[in-house]
């Protein structure tokens, strides 16, 4: 939101969620950010990241089931010939089939989108252990599973984002090719151009890598602890927002939401501190004047910065 005012790890093994520094969240997020794949995963990672937000979530028994679930992909590869278990493509839809199509692999529970909540705006619903006891996901958590159980399983999978939504790049080793993953309707190979009609999305924002994008790990990792940000910004623990979207930005410049929260933190500063308590103009005391002036410019900077990506502000059905 804009307003128009005055002028204007452990390093050697994989890093468990309570080893990270949550009391500073711009140091929790950079070394969640800085970690090397041999140290942590994005099973880790999600975890983290979900217990910074609620530190009742259970790290080590979210594990345990995430590994159940990949010696059960194991079992119905292991039904297939040996030439075919083996190959990307079969792994990739072993694991589909697990998730989405009821059967013994699942108890005939098959995971599904939440069509009453499908951004996950409900508390807690974007958490990973909370999509595990109820079978009922978004776009934050159904691809955040996806993706844990498929790096497990040597998957060459990878996160994407569109508007107010993420999902799984899968390439096949056979091939080369990279695949969408439509992790919300059952993993289904969903084309580019229906992301970009669907949710709008500009050329602009094509050509320099806000959407559509195949993220490396460490960009993959920035959407993973988004939700550190959000979570920052609802809180209001604004400041703190504000160095963690910075954080999130050098690793992922290209990436317009926490541009877009850091300008919301500042408007929200400004309307704490200058708007609410000096409803005139006239009224803000003259040592207050810069201050405002600084975070009225920095909201309107982060926006331009974002829209010269090829931003837009999404349409909400």
């Amino acid at each position: 939101m804009t307003f128009a005012l005055l002028l204007g790890l452990t390093v050697g093994r994989p890093a468990a969620a309570d080893q990270l520094p949550t009391s500073n969240p711009a140091t929790f997020v950079r070394i969640l950010l800085d970690a090397r794949e041999g140290e942590t995963d994005f099973a880790r990672a999600k975890l983290a990241v979900d217990r910074f937000i609620d530190p009742s979530v259970d790290e080590a028994a979210a594990l345990a089931e995430i590994d159940g679930m990949v010696a059960t992909v194991n079992k119905m590869l292991g039904t297939l010939p040996p030439d075919a278990a083996s190959t990307s493509m079969e792994k990739m839809k072993a694991l589909r089939t697990f998730l989405y199509e009821g059967g013994w692999w699942n108890n005939g529970r098959p995971f599904q989108y939440d069509l009453s909540d499908p951004c996950g705006q409900q508390p807690g619903a974007q958490l990973l252990s909370n999509y595990l006891a109820t079978r009922k996901g978004n776009c934050v958590s159904m691809p955040a599973l996806f993706l844990a159980l498929g790096e497990r399983l040597g998957l060459n999978l990878t996160l994407s984002t569109a508007p107010l939504h993420v999902f799984v790049k899968f390439t096949d080793d056979a091939t080369g090719k990279t695949w969408n993953l439509e992790t919300t309707s059952g993993a289904g190979f969903t084309r580019d151009i229906w992301y970009r009609q669907k949710l709008e999305i500009t050329d602009k924002a094509i050509v320099n890598g806000v959407y559509l994008k195949t993220l490396s790990r460490r960009e993959a990792l920035s959407i993973i602890a988004t939700a550190v940000l959000d979570n920052l910004t609802t809180t209001g623990r604004y400041d703190e927002a504000i160095a963690v979207a910075d954080v999130l930005i050098e690793a992922y410049p290209a990436n317009a939401y926490p541009l877009v929260k850091k300008g919301t933190a500042y408007y929200r500063l400004l309307d704490a501190n200058i708007i609410k308590k000096y409803p005139k103009q006239s009224d803000i005391p003259a040592d207050k004047i810069a201050y405002a002036n600084d975070l009225y410019r920095a909201n309107q900077d982060a926006f331009a910065k974002a829209e010269a990506l090829g931003w837009r502000q999404p349409k909400l059905n």
